[in-house]
């Protein structure tokens, strides 16, 4: 049977990690929401500096959104770590500490779908929901030579069907583990271990020479282009303008420097940021473009072109901060990469006046 082979298989060849040391379902949690678009190499780190800042419920809930978003920093999707911690309050105020134990409570919790609500009730509760993530659309739509599209509306239905039939109902905590580490190390996307796989006497899609075909995925939607400008003021006085996004969308509550978006790409000759001069009152001693090539940005949804322009003013008003007071708010990664950039080239360039 299925489930047997492939539950000796992961007796065989299962990853170690630190969330299938507990049954804690706080925890298992905070592990399913960082890994949710993330690989396990990047998330292992945050996953350690969470549970350690915030070991219980009521730790995630009292926190502050911004030190939450700071610890985030680097991941993306931020709308994860504000869902993370809006959950957690409820946990504490709505639920008295208490963490959903069914499937239908937990996915009710904000930010969780269904393959995080399976993952946790069958991992930590013992219920009989089977788990569908990429890894596991792929194996089924291999073995079982399934060309229906993953991310269509009948494929996800599909799919669940089809994993849920395959479940092992002693067991489906323990099953969907192995199930989503097959496709990871064994039935990976690119180069498969097909030669020692337990499976290669039956799978449709080796049998059929449609390995690289499946699993099947519609066309995606049109990526949109956005054309970013932020603008940096520096005075002498080593101060700078730094401030929380409120617009809704992406990297909302981040800190950024003024932004102005463009339809098209800005150049030097085309730079008249009128509405950011006259937001913060500043006046333009000089302006010098940081790159000269648009840093691109990719999201599942959308590019963004961005550039970064160094004004320098004598201007020092209220909107004003001293440059190293930047380092404690949370940032996009884009903002954290140039800070990065620009310090340590200003640092060379005072060395060299030297």
């Amino acid at each position: 049977m299925f489930h047997k082979i492939l539950l000796k298989w992961y007796l065989e060849n299962k990853r170690f990690l630190p969330w299938r040391e507990t049954s804690n379902p706080y925890y298992i949690w905070i592990s399913e929401i960082i890994l949710q678009q993330t690989k396990i190499e990047q998330g292992l780190s945050y996953y350690e500096k969470f549970v350690s800042s915030f070991p219980e419920v009521e730790n995630l809930a009292n926190a502050d959104e911004e030190t939450i978003l700071k610890m985030w920093q680097g991941l993306g999707y931020y709308s994860r770590a504000r869902n993370l911690h809006f959950s957690a309050k409820y946990i504490v105020n709505e639920l008295n500490s208490n963490f959903p134990n069914t499937y239908k409570e937990i996915i009710k919790l904000k930010g969780v779908g269904d393959y995080t609500a399976s993952a946790i009730a069958s991992i930590c509760f013992d219920e009989k929901t089977a788990v569908v993530d990429g890894n596991v659309y792929r194996v089924l739509a291999r073995y079982l030579g399934i060309y229906t599209p993953i991310n269509s509306t009948k494929g996800i239905k599909y799919f669940k069907e089809v994993a849920q039939s395959l479940l092992c109902k002693e067991n489906p905590g323990t099953y969907n583990q192995a199930i989503m580490d097959f496709g990871a190390i064994q039935c990976k996307p690119k180069n498969p271990l097909c030669d020692s796989c337990p499976f290669n006497d039956s799978c449709v899609a080796l049998a059929e020479n449609k390995i690289s075909v499946l699993p099947v995925k519609e066309k995606k939607t049109k990526i949109s282009k956005k054309h970013f400008n932020y603008i940096i003021p520096i005075n002498p006085k080593n101060q700078t303008i730094f401030e929380k996004r409120t617009s809704k969308g992406i990297w909302l509550n981040m800190y950024q420097f003024p932004l102005w978006e463009s339809k098209n790409e800005i150049f030097e000759d085309t730079f008249e940021p009128k509405s950011i001069l006259e937001n913060y009152n500043l006046t333009i001693d000089s302006v010098s473009l940081f790159n000269q090539e648009p840093i691109v940005h990719k999201l599942s949804h959308q590019h963004i072109y961005t550039k970064f322009w160094i004004l320098n003013t004598y201007d020092s008003n209220k909107n004003f901060q001293n440059w190293d007071e930047i380092h404690q708010y949370p940032v996009p990664i884009l903002i954290h990469n140039f800070i990065k950039e620009f310090e340590q080239k200003r640092i060379f360039s005072t060395f060299d006046t030297k």
